[in-house]
């Protein structure tokens, strides 16, 4: 009886690794899926990233080119003589 018992036990051993070994290959690959994914992502920020960067410098450019015409235009109104705006 204690032979079996040690056959036993060992099988027993045996079947608990074997559900071990199964789930760390499943953890494996899941995690490997998950490096994936974080790599996307990472991808996909840094392009937004790039992306919001672009557009904040045409904004910035936009509205530096917008106040020089104001100016311009600030200008232009305040050169013109008194005799011509008051005939518009």
């Amino acid at each position: 009886m204690g032979n079996e018992f040690i056959k036993n036990t060992f099988e027993d051993i045996d079947i608990k690794i074997d559900l071990l070994l199964e789930l760390c290959q499943t953890l494996q690959v899941e995690n490997a899926e998950l490096l994936s994914k974080i790599k996307h992502l990472e991808a996909n920020l840094n392009e937004k990233k790039e992306t919001e960067k672009l557009y904040s410098e045409q904004e910035t450019l936009i509205k530096s080119k917008i106040d020089g015409l104001l100016t311009k235009l600030d200008s232009f109104s305040n050169d013109v003589p008194s005799d011509y705006q008051s005939n518009v």
